[in-house]
């Protein structure tokens, strides 16, 4: 039996996904600034994708930004409104879990000479607003919270945090990583006051190599893609056009009968965590129910690193992550993890089992079962 619980990793994509990307590939297949027939109709899928996608934000089409992938959007977001607005200050604010594709442009700006203040976490996961407030200064122009966190799945109080920034002053951006939130949570920028949104096409069943950031049309922001002007001359280059149509009916089939979906989802969820409670070693480091998101568990195992079970569970056919896949070729004790409060033993022992929407009870119990019997034999190795 395979089974594959590693889906905020990546995802396996919907068969409409497949067949628009094979059709872009090999009929439609034209560059859509060409001034030909051909060229008209490539360009007319990406206007498709982003009233797709829009439809399920309530935001407008031209507000759709695509790129890459969730990593070009977070650079854009925090680089290229940071570098846009420094004249009215130089102050940013982050969170201390936060992805490496948002730490590390915030790195990198403060050795442009940005200051960032990086807000910590309870052991929920959850920043504190009060905190937040204390922190926001005159000379503060952007607040970026990611939404779900990728590896214990907690969620931040997006629209709390939105409310108060624009109660407080309108012109501080916020920019929310919705990355591992979007197609799983019901997301409205323009009622939470977020101005910049990122996500991701593998997230969500569809093409790796695209993604998108929504961009409040109000914002003034940098491009950090110079060239033929594409994209109202925010990114140059040629589009992806097989990865955005790709995106885009993802995007529409995951939010097709999106509540029912994600009551399954959170009821896998559900089902593992109690399980887990049969295996003594297992810690479990994420929310039950709508208290967390439902696609992701984090467990720490007493006893056993997590890359021996990773590669033992590998073994039998099951496949998860021991953190982010981002950072899989620089691996690092998570600094999640740790502002949560997870224990020092237990920090290196910690995997990620993450659902998706062609996940079974019956993959969890082959999974639990399978635990049940490497454990033991597994921590007879512990280190002393």
């Amino acid at each position: 039996m395979e089974v594959y619980f590693d889906n905020s990793a990546t995802t396996k994509v919907f068969d409409c996904v497949r067949d628009i990307v094979v059709k872009t590939m090999t009929e439609d297949y034209a560059n859509p600034s060409a001034k030909h027939k051909k060229g008209m109709e490539a360009e007319q899928y990406i206007r498709r994708a982003a009233a797709q996608i829009a439809k399920t934000l309530k935001v407008q089409e031209k507000e759709i930004l695509f790129t890459s992938g969730g990593t070009e959007s977070n650079n854009m977001a925090l680089i290229g409104t940071a570098m846009a607005n420094q004249r009215a200050g130089k102050h940013l604010i982050t969170t201390r879990i936060e992805h490496a594709s948002v730490y590390n442009p915030m790195a990198w700006l403060e050795q442009q000479g940005f200051e960032v203040t990086y807000l910590g976490v309870d052991e929920k996961g959850h920043i504190s607003l009060e905190e937040l407030r204390e922190a926001v200064r005159p000379d503060t122009i952007l607040v970026s919270v990611m939404h779900v966190n990728n590896e214990i799945g907690a969620i931040e109080p997006v629209e709390e945090i939105g409310a108060m920034l624009h109660a407080m002053n309108p012109s501080i951006l916020f920019h929310v990583d919705a990355i591992q939130s979007y197609g799983k949570l019901q997301i409205r920028p323009k009622k939470a006051h977020i101005d910049l949104l990122s996500a991701s096409g593998h997230k969500i069943h569809g093409p790796k190599g695209v993604g998108f950031l929504y961009i409040d049309q109000r914002v003034k922001i940098h491009p950090l893609i110079y060239g033929g002007g594409q994209q109202r001359d925010l990114r140059s280059g040629t589009e992806n056009v097989p990865g955005i149509a790709g995106m885009g009916a993802a995007a529409e089939e995951i939010y097709r009968d999106h509540e029912e979906k994600m009551e399954r989802l959170t009821g896998l969820k559900d089902y593992f965590i109690s399980r887990m409670g049969e295996i003594p070693e297992a810690v479990v480091n994420s929310l039950p129910g709508k208290e967390g998101a439902p696609q992701i568990v984090s467990v720490s195992f007493s006893g056993v690193r997590s890359e021996v079970l990773l590669h033992a569970l590998e073994d039998r056919g099951i496949y998860v992550s021991s953190g982010s896949a981002c950072s899989s070729n620089h691996p690092a004790i998570s600094g999640t993890l740790k502002a949560v409060g997870v224990k020092r033993e237990l920090l290196d022992s910690t995997l990620r089992f993450s659902f998706g929407m062609f996940n079974t009870r019956e993959e969890a119990d082959y999974t639990i079962e399978v635990l049940k019997e490497l454990l033991p034999v597994l921590t007879k190795y512990r280190r002393h």
